[in-house]
């Protein structure tokens, strides 16, 4: 009875006036957001509620409302235009050198099982290693200047790229080659027409994990020597035990993070529009 209700409110939106339809589309557009932003209010509103009756020590976590207060006055200040800004193009740079060369490997091994043979070996190894332990490598190779910060961003947003790429690569039904070569396709053809659109799921999805890795790197970058920059940031209100300005940069990372990511969805849905896909049930 309920789907049979779900049908009738669809069948009457098209007979139904113009500026009524787009409430109702903006209705169920907001649908979504409204449920998903449900749990992290009732969240908020149990934190601070424990925390204005004393249950909580404001020292180690301290309420919302001072950490929206911290927020609101260093945005005011400028401090926080100024230290995103400067960790934004840090992984900005980072991401697009080791996004770029990710993606070049990856379908240079990818295509080539001579190129699988020497170059994924090793970087399988060095996939594994720890971004800290590497660290003190870099500070003793570049220094602490701004290229030490960007080839440790680069790294960590290397991996991804590079092994969505190849995977995606390597996922692409054979029965295509058939079809290709059926057709008398050429190289470039079928790389940019079949290859590459086939691939395309697997290397936006390695774009997603290699923005959220050179975040990651950012901040284990910034820690080293760095005096600007959110990273350096949250160590300097660590050191002065200032709780609610660690709270605002992991916010901020947060929020940044939420963002970037949100716009590769988009780029997702806009590139692979033809993609029938299983998008989940309404449960």
């Amino acid at each position: 009875m309920q789907q049979l209700g779900q049908l009738n409110k669809m069948e009457k939106i098209p007979n139904a006036p113009r500026k009524e339809q787009g409430s109702i589309l903006r209705r169920r557009r907001w649908k979504p957001v409204v449920k998903g932003l449900l749990l992290p209010v009732l969240a908020l509103i149990v934190w601070e509620i424990a925390g204005t009756v004393g249950q909580i020590n404001p020292t180690v976590l301290p309420t919302p409302h001072v950490i929206a207060e911290e927020f609101y006055n260093l945005a005011r200040s400028g401090e926080l235009y100024l230290h995103l800004r400067i960790s934004l193009w840090r992984a900005l740079l980072g991401f697009l050198l080791g996004g770029s060369v990710g993606f070049v490997l990856g379908l240079w091994s990818g295509f080539s099982k001579y190129a699988e043979k020497q170059i994924d070996p090793s970087i399988q190894m060095l996939r594994t290693i720890p971004s800290l332990a590497i660290t003190p490598l870099f500070i003793l190779w570049f220094g602490f200047g701004e290229w030490s910060k960007i080839l440790l961003i680069a790294l960590g947003a290397f991996f991804p790229v590079y092994v969505n790429t190849f995977l995606g690569i390597r996922s692409v039904d054979a029965k295509l080659f058939e079809v290709a070569r059926i057709l008398e396709f050429d190289r470039k053809s079928l790389i940019t027409k079949l290859i590459v659109p086939s691939a395309l799921p697997n290397i936006l999805l390695g774009i997603r994990l290699s923005m959220g890795a050179a975040w990651l790197g950012l901040v284990v970058a910034e820690m080293m020597g760095s005096s600007a920059g959110m990273g350096f940031l949250i160590m300097d209100a660590r050191y002065f035990s200032i709780t609610s300005l660690v709270f605002v940069g992991i916010l901020v990372f947060a929020i940044v993070g939420k963002l970037t990511d949100s716009l590769v969805k988009l780029l997702e849905k806009r590139l692979l529009r033809w993609r029938d896909s299983f998008l989940g049930e309404n449960l």
